[in-house]
C-alpha cells in the first residue's frame, strides 16, 4: 500500500461465485452450492486477477487467468501474462470479476483504473463477454453513475426476485465515505439508476456476495483494513446488517468467498496491501458460525504477483480447454516446506529462499531441463538468466555460468525424490554426492547429509507456478 493513500480508499476486487446455472441442453443438472446454482459438471476452478510487484517490475493491468483442481493451488495462464487488455478508458484494469451467465457463458467485469493514479474517478466499468475465457468479445463501458466518484471493484449477481442481475461496486456518495451501490441490468449494457446496497455508516469497499446459503445471503467486505460480513435474508438494497468478527492478517482487503466442489469447506481469500501484498486464506464449515481458521500456507499457493482475486467454478472440460488454449507455465518456483512463505530465488548469483514477494521476481522462476550429466536426472536453469543452472561449490548452491566442463554438469545434476519431509512434496539428492541433499541452512541453499527432522524439512520443497 502507497503511504500516502488511505488504507479505507484503496480499490481492490472482491468475488461472487457466479450467477445462477446455465440453462442450455447441455447443462441442465444442478446443484446448488450457496453462491449461485453450479453445474454438476463442475469440478475445477478459474481465477482472474491483475499482477503488481514490489518494484513494479510485474505490474500489469490486463485480465490474468488461473487454474486448479482444488481451488487452492493454481497453475497460471498465458505464461501469466494477460489474455485481455481494455482498449478505452484508462487503459488498463484492477478488480476484475467473472461470474457465468444464465446463458452459460461468462462475463467479465472490472474497474477502469490502470496503476495507481487513484484519483481518476470513472463512473464506468469495463466488461466482456466470453463463451469459453479464450475468446473475449463485445468490449464496452457502462456508464453507472453521475457521481463524481469512482466505481471500484465491481461484482455481480443473480437476483432472482428481480429477474435481473446486481452489479455492486464502492463509491463515496453523499455520506462522504465509500458505499456499495448497486445498478440491476439484463446484459451489462443498460443498466438501471443506482441505489445505495450497503451503507453501514462507515466506509466500506470490495463487496463480495455468497447468495442464497440455506436462506441467507451473505455480503463480506473492506472496513478499516479488516474482512467483515454482513448478511440479510434478501437481496434488497439496505438490508444487509454486519455480524461477523474481522479477519485480516495486517491490513487486508478484497474478500473472496469460495465454495468447495467437493467438500462443506468455505474459503476467504483476502490480499494485503499493493505492491507488496500476499493472499491469504482462511476457512470454514458454516458461514453463519463466524469461526474462519487461516489455511496453513503449505496447503495453497498462488500465481506470483496475483492481486485482488476473483474465483469461479468451471467444469473439466473448460479447465483442459484453457490449458490447451492458453498454456502452463514454462518454468517452475520451490516453496520451502517449513517456510512456506519463502521461495527459492538466486540473489547476486547465490541461491537461498526468500520470502515472497519479491523484484525481480524473475529472480524465483526455473526451467527444470534434463539433468546436465545425467537426462535421468534434472538440472536447473534460471529464467533470467538463461545460460546460468544452480550448481554446488563447496557444498553451497549456487547459480554459475555453465562453462561446458564435466565438472560443471555434475555439479549442476540433481535427481528428485519424494519429499524426505512429506513424500508429496519433492527433495533434490545430488548427483555427484549422492549422500547429500538441496536444503536450506540460515535461508541459504546448500547440499548436506541428512540426517534429523529439521534436516528432512530443510531439505522438502514443493515444485509448482
Amino acid at each position: 500500500m502507497n503511504s500516502h493513500v488511505p488504507a479505507q480508499a484503496m480499490p481492490s476486487r472482491r468475488l461472487f461465485l457466479g450467477a445462477a446455472a446455465a440453462t442450455s441442453a447441455a447443462l441442465t443438472l444442478d446443484l446448488t452450492l450457496g453462491t449461485r446454482p453450479a453445474h454438476a459438471a463442475d469440478s475445477a476452478y478459474v481465477m482472474g486477477y491483475f499482477t503488481e510487484s514490489p518494484d513494479w517490475l510485474g505490474a500489469d493491468y490486463g485480465l490474468h487467468l488461473a487454474v486448479s483442481t482444488d481451488s487452492l493451488n493454481w497453475t497460471p495462464l498465458n505464461q501469466n501474462n494477460p489474455v485481455v487488455t481494455p482498449t478505452a478508458g484508462a487503459g488498463g484494469l484492477r478488480d476484475p470479476f467473472i461470474m457465468r451467465k444464465r446463458d452459460g457463458g461468462f462475463v467479465i467485469i472490472a474497474t477502469d483504473l490502470k496503476g495507481t493514479d487513484w484519483g481518476y474517478n470513472s463512473q464506468t466499468i469495463h466488461v466482456w463477454d466470453s463463451a469459453d475465457l479464450r475468446s473475449f468479445t463485445n468490449y464496452r463501458r457502462p456508464h453507472l453513475h453521475d457521481m463524481v466518484t469512482h466505481s471500484w471493484a465491481p461484482e455481480a449477481f443473480w437476483d432472482a426476485s428481480r429477474g435481473r442481475y446486481a452489479i455492486i461496486y464502492s463509491a463515496v456518495n453523499a455520506t462522504g465515505h465509500n458505499v456499495l451501490m448497486v445498478n440491476y441490468t439484463t446484459d451489462f449494457t443498460t443498466v438501471s439508476a443506482p441505489q445505495v446496497f450497503f451503507d453501514p455508516g462507515y466506509d466500506v469497499i470490495d463487496g463480495d456476495m455468497a447468495v442464497d446459503v440455506n436462506g441467507v445471503n451473505y455480503l463480506y467486505f473492506k472496513h478499516n483494513g479488516t474482512l467483515v460480513g454482513a448478511r440479510s435474508t434478501s437481496l434488497d438494497p439496505g438490508s444487509f446488517t454486519p455480524y461477523s468478527t474481522p479477519v485480516s492478517h495486517g491490513g487486508t482487503e478484497a474478500p473472496t468467498l469460495v465454495k468447495s466442489l467437493t467438500s462443506n469447506t468455505w474459503y476467504l481469500w483476502g490480499d494485503t496491501y499493493t505492491p507488496n501484498g500476499v493472499l491469504y486464506a482462511w476457512q470454514t464449515t458454516d458461514l453463519a458460525a463466524d469461526t474462519w481458521t487461516p489455511v496453513d500456507q503449505m496447503l495453497y499457493t498462488h500465481p506470483v504477483n496475483a492481486k485482488h482475486i476473483t474465483i469461479a467454478p468451471i467444469t473439466g472440460a473448460e479447465y483442459n480447454g484453457l490449458l490447451a488454449h492458453w498454456g502452463a507455465p514454462a518454468w517452475n518456483r520451490l516453496k520451502s516446506y517449513n517456510y512456506p512463505g519463502r521461495y527459492v530465488r538466486h540473489a547476486d548469483y547465490l541461491a537461498r529462499i526468500d520470502a515472497y514477494p519479491f523484484d525481480p521476481y524473475t529472480d524465483s522462476q526455473w526451467k527444470l531441463i534434463p539433468g546436465l550429466a545425467d537426462s535421468s536426472g534434472i538440472s536447473f536453469q534460471s529464467v533470467n538468466y538463461p545460460t546460468r543452472y544452480l550448481r554446488h561449490y563447496d557444498y553451497q548452491v549456487r547459480l554459475d555460468v555453465n562453462d561446458g566442463t564435466n565438472a560443471f554438469a555434475q555439479d549442476a545434476t540433481f535427481h528428485r525424490v519424494a519429499g524426505l519431509a512429506d513424500a508429496s512434496w519433492a527433495s533434490f539428492r545430488s548427483h555427484n554426492h549422492p549422500t547429500r541433499y538441496i536444503r536450506h541452512s540460515d535461508y541459504a541453499l546448500r547440499i548436506d547429509p541428512i540426517s534429523t527432522a529439521t534436516d528432512r524439512a530443510d531439505a522438502t520443497f514443493s515444485v509448482g507456478s
